[in-house]
């Protein structure tokens, strides 16, 4: 009885978690596994970002409609996989871990992802997580490549804060 009710928790949590995530049709056909790229996102980034990219007001970046945005320039893309935790990720598979950041930007970012932006690949990656930002100071480089968004794709303005409606 006891397992039984443990099973039905368990299934009940992943179908309010699934309930909880955007559509599968606003994700790049270049996922080999949207499901996979889906669990991996929920176990090695929701506990920080929120299982829906927006965990406001924490003051951490939110994801939810904004993420896409670092597409918009070569440098803010590769910020993206430098990213300590990304460059790191427990995930060693580059193409497993290209997934999970093309279910981050176009699927949590939605329309904030430029058009025609192209899918992380396995190789791009490979590339720039061999490079991750541990040197350098995380929020003056988030602000230097939200700026450039701003400036050169016409990024809101609001984007220079963590989450929309934060208090300076």
């Amino acid at each position: 009885m006891a397992a039984l009710c443990a099973a039905l928790l368990l299934l009940g949590t992943a179908i309010g978690v699934r309930a909880a995530l955007p559509p599968m049709g606003l994700l790049p056909a270049a996922i080999a596994d949207p499901d996979m790229a889906r669990a991996d996102y929920v176990e090695q980034c929701a506990g920080c970002h929120g299982v829906t990219g927006s965990v406001a007001p924490a003051r951490l970046p939110e994801l939810r409609g904004r993420v896409g945005w670092f597409l918009c320039t070569p440098e803010a893309r590769a910020y993206l996989i430098r990213l300590p935790n990304v460059a790191h990720s427990r995930i060693k598979d580059n193409q497993q871990l290209a997934d999970m950041m093309n279910f981050v930007v176009f699927g949590l970012g939605g329309a904030s992802a430029p058009s025609g932006a192209a899918p992380f690949t396995a190789d791009e990656v490979a590339r720039e997580r061999l490079h991750p930002l541990s040197t350098t100071a995380l929020k003056a480089e988030r602000a230097r490549h939200v700026d450039a968004a701003i400036r050169q794709c016409k990024a809101p303005a609001s984007l220079r804060l963590l989450y929309p409606g934060e208090k300076g």
